[in-house]
């Protein structure tokens, strides 16, 4: 049986479908989503910040400095140690990642999808970077 937290579980035929906020809610089970203080303490100890922000967010908002800008159409592209296309900073499975969105949401099932590819450690910004904004951790134009 398919574990609640994972995004391929099929549906059985006769089953209602899932809305988004249960499935939002059944994939942070397995994720250990963190503050922005324990994101930021992730940065410093050589773990990856991924911001998957959409450019007007970023263009309005400001970048969180030392994090990897990935459109999330092709996170999974550029964050698998295995792929073709993956970028410089996808060492290993092993790299622990932090996912950011705007506000936490996205995100979630955005480290859902990178833990499937194999990264055991990925997990998403509580609040998102609106939220690494509110705590006062730095932030540049």
């Amino acid at each position: 049986m398919p574990r609640a937290g994972d995004l391929g579980e099929q549906r059985t035929v006769g089953e209602p479908p899932v809305g988004i906020d249960e499935l939002l809610e059944r994939v942070r089970l397995d994720l250990d989503r963190v503050t922005p203080r324990q994101a930021h303490d992730t940065a410093a100890d050589g773990g990856l910040l991924v911001d998957i922000r959409y450019a007007a967010l970023r263009d309005r908002d400001g970048l969180i400095p030392g994090a990897l800008v990935v459109e999330r159409n092709e996170l999974e592209w550029r964050l698998d140690p295995q792929g073709s296309h993956r970028a410089p900073q996808a060492v290993g499975h092993d790299l622990r990642v932090v996912v950011i969105c705007n506000e936490g949401y996205a995100s979630s099932l955005a480290a859902v999808s990178l833990r499937q590819l194999g990264l055991r450690h990925a997990t998403d910004l509580i609040g998102g970077f609106q939220a690494w904004k509110a705590a006062g951790l730095p932030v540049e134009r």
